[in-house]
């Protein structure tokens, strides 16, 4: 029975990308096929295979699985934007089932799936839904439980506590949290995630120093603990 996460963020920029790819990485290195979803991406680059998303890219190079772009990506956006408004300038409308149907065939060839979202937790998608319906619609075929990452930065409490709040309202499985220091150290860092452990009941899963490398030469120790830490649960 293939298992997965759906890594989402307190914002954008908080990390998602470096946390998804890294946690890839370690699940690879555990052995496990480990396939890779990014549902909803918002500006491309051209490449000798077309247009793609480069957070895309990263996460289908780490992964283990072979499988088409399209699958990684079942929709790709023109403009660097909140998602609704990409779709509108594109002429679309981002619907479930393009998504669903690939999470399916993913999950058929893979031990893991790790799906990162986009922008934050309620990021629009349309005039009507958000990020989160589309993970609660993933959720309606297997368990992918919130990995949420939350950049330390001036305010990350408040956003952490509306996201994780808005994670129950949806009835979204939370497997726990992971704290990124991001580039620039945060000011009472330590203090922010001890505040973060009391509110949410829970430890992080696992802590990225500030200034980290998104491209290490080798597994980082955060990695393999955090991968190690949710397939425990």
């Amino acid at each position: 029975m293939t298992r997965g996460w759906f890594v989402a963020g307190t914002d954008t920029g908080v990390g998602k990308t470096l946390v998804a790819v890294a946690l890839t990485h370690a699940f690879v290195a555990r052995g496990l096929r480990t396939a890779v979803m990014k549902p909803v991406a918002a500006g491309w680059i051209d490449t000798p295979d077309g247009p793609r998303n480069d957070d895309a890219l990263e996460l289908l190079g780490a992964s283990n699985v072979a499988a088409a772009y399209e699958d990684v990506n079942p929709w790709l956006l023109a403009t660097p934007a909140s998602p609704h408004l990409a779709a509108r300038a594109d002429g679309v409308t981002i619907g479930h089932e393009r998504i669903l149907a690939a999470q399916q065939r993913l999950a058929t060839s893979s031990e893991i799936l790790i799906v990162e979202g986009a922008g934050g937790w309620l990021a629009p998608i349309s005039a009507t839904e958000t990020m989160a319906d589309i993970a609660l619609r993933m959720n309606e075929g297997m368990s992918l439980p919130v990995v949420l990452v939350v950049g330390l930065r001036l305010g990350c409490l408040n956003h952490a506590l509306l996201t994780r709040a808005a994670i129950r309202s949806a009835a979204v499985p939370f497997a726990g949290w992971i704290a990124n220091g991001l580039e620039t150290p945060m000011a009472h860092a330590r203090e922010n995630i001890d505040t973060l452990v009391g509110r949410f009941g829970m430890p992080p899963l696992a802590v990225v120093p500030a200034g980290t490398d998104p491209h290490p030469s080798r597994l980082p120790g955060w990695a393999i603990s955090g991968a190690g830490n949710l397939l425990s649960h």
